[in-house]
């Protein structure tokens, strides 16, 4: 503390009546100076310091390493921040994987259908292969009977290729439509054969149809569909080349059934299923189903 101001005295005879006094004043304060003297500046400093504590948020050992909870609270933990001068722990943010784009070509439907390239031999091996496997009918009543075969040498899987057909015959808008029957597949002898075969198996085996190595027929028992128009349809399917497979096997399928031929009935309207759309469904709309 500042000593406070002294008063002057007007006469000679009160300065050395006084002169005593300060003498022993001095002596007190030198003697305040010691140990009780540190003390009380001490407590004094230190209820200074927690003032300032208080206000700022801060300690005076922030050089040493020890933070305030607000201090702390108010850093970030980005990679050159705060955080990171001071040592404390960072977790660096981990970028999203990243997915190589797909080089596969082929749709959804490709896969569910049993292709597995889009490449399209013009023959194989010519010699046919049964699919494996026996499938129920789907409901009770009359049930007709398939066997699925695929020429050895196509890249095409012959499970997925037989129970695709299996979906399309007993599809509601098939040919059991009302429940007039159904269709089981076997890998022993059938009613009807389902084939798929190179264009010049096709051919050989359509025979004395001319099928040209361009279209599919039925024939003896077999439904023979060509693997080119499988895998690629016709112009006139593109974009819906789903329906064009479940087309061609309802179509081929029908004529094994007893179904003839029929032409377009208008501009406009669906294509009957026997309408032979492989050609041209126009001016009709494309259609798949027997009973659409």
């Amino acid at each position: 503390m500042e000593p406070g101001p002294r008063r002057h005295a007007t006469g000679r005879g009160h300065r050395g009546a006084l002169a005593p006094v300060l003498v022993v004043l001095v002596v007190l304060v030198g003697l305040g100076t010691g140990a009780g003297g540190a003390a009380l500046w001490s407590s004094a400093n230190d209820r200074t310091r927690a003032v300032d504590v208080a206000a700022t948020g801060v300690s005076d050992d922030a050089g040493s390493g020890n933070q305030s909870t607000a201090d702390a609270a108010a850093r970030t933990d980005g990679a050159d921040g705060p955080a990171a001068a001071s040592g404390a722990s960072v977790t660096a943010p981990v970028p999203a994987p990243t997915t190589a784009p797909s080089t596969d070509p082929r749709t959804t439907d490709d896969v569910a259908a049993g292709v597995l390239s889009l490449d399209v031999p013009a023959s194989a091996s010519g010699r046919l292969v049964v699919v494996p496997g026996d499938d129920p009918a789907p409901r009770p009543g009359a049930v007709k009977t398939v066997r699925v075969e695929v020429e050895e040498g196509l890249d095409v899987d012959a499970a997925r290729f037989a129970a695709y057909v299996m979906e399309t015959l007993n599809d509601p808008r098939g040919w059991g439509a009302g429940g007039a029957f159904s269709f089981a597949r076997t890998d022993d002898a059938a009613d009807y054969r389902v084939v798929l075969a190179s264009a010049s198996t096709v051919d050989r085996l359509c025979a004395p149809l001319r099928t040209q190595g361009e279209v599919s027929c039925a024939i003896d028992g077999h439904a023979t569909i060509n693997y080119a128009r499988w895998v690629t349809a016709t112009p006139e399917f593109s974009g819906i080349v789903r329906t064009y497979r479940q087309y061609v096997v309802n179509h081929e399928v029908g004529h094994l059934l007893g179904h003839g031929h029929v032409t377009c009935p208008g501009a406009g309207h669906l294509a009957p299923v026997m309408q032979q759309q492989t050609y041209a469904a126009a001016p009709c709309l494309p259609n798949a189903w027997p009973n659409p």
